[in-house]
């Protein structure tokens, strides 16, 4: 639902108001009663989540070669480092002597 920008003609006031797009608009100020007015508002933005239509549209043939390339220079990299031991490869405890 979007929220309406309103202001009052008599004293003012300016508000918001969250309301349906099919609620009718607003014509009392809150505040004193007077005719509002419904204002123009910026509206939301729009937010793109992900990686983007740009990058994976709209990006040159020679763009994505190269980044496809600084991919693959990072990955041996990354491969390379130190794995530590896993738990499964850990020997279990004796167990005290005389209890079994």
């Amino acid at each position: 639902m979007p929220t309406y920008d309103y202001g009052c003609e008599e004293c003012g006031h300016q508000f918001e108001k969250f309301q349906s797009i099919r609620a009718r608009k607003l014509t009392r100020c809150p505040r004193c009663g007077g005719k509002v007015k419904r204002l123009i508002g910026t509206g939301a933005g729009i937010i793109f989540k992900g990686s983007g239509f740009y990058e994976t549209d709209y990006r040159s043939k020679s763009y994505r070669e190269g980044e496809k390339k600084e991919k693959e220079a990072v990955k041996p990299s990354a491969e390379k480092a130190p794995a530590g031991k896993k738990a499964a490869e850990k020997k279990p405890a004796a167990a005290p002597a005389g209890k079994e």
